[in-house]
């Protein structure tokens, strides 16, 4: 049990990155309430940042996890402008359904 734990390869964090991914994009496509949307988002880019770290650590280069600080920050204020739209859009709607969101449409 000890050597299974020690000897992880690339190969496991590329599949944990796929699953979570995957996961991700299915949140996306299934749900539809607008908070669960913006989770599977997050989801889908700490997937694309574990890929990244996987990359930078396969060819020891250090680049790849300031690329990666730099998704999280970005992520962040994805996060934070994102559900300042949602409280705004439950105050004035009373739910947050992206189906039932049509204000934009013509």
């Amino acid at each position: 049990m000890n050597d299974l734990l020690t000897h992880i390869g690339y190969g496991h964090f590329l599949v944990l990155a796929a699953v979570l991914f995957v996961m991700g994009v299915a949140g996306v496509l299934m749900r539809r309430n607008a908070l669960i949307i913006m989770m599977s988002i997050e989801l889908m880019l700490n997937a694309a940042n574990l890929t990244v770290l996987t990359f930078a650590r396969m060819h020891g280069d250090v680049s790849g996890h300031t690329f990666a600080l730099i998704v999280i920050a970005v992520a962040a204020a994805e996060v934070a402008v994102g559900l300042a739209i949602v409280v705004a859009l439950f105050r004035g709607r009373r739910h947050v359904d992206v189906d039932r969101l049509n204000t934009l449409k013509h």
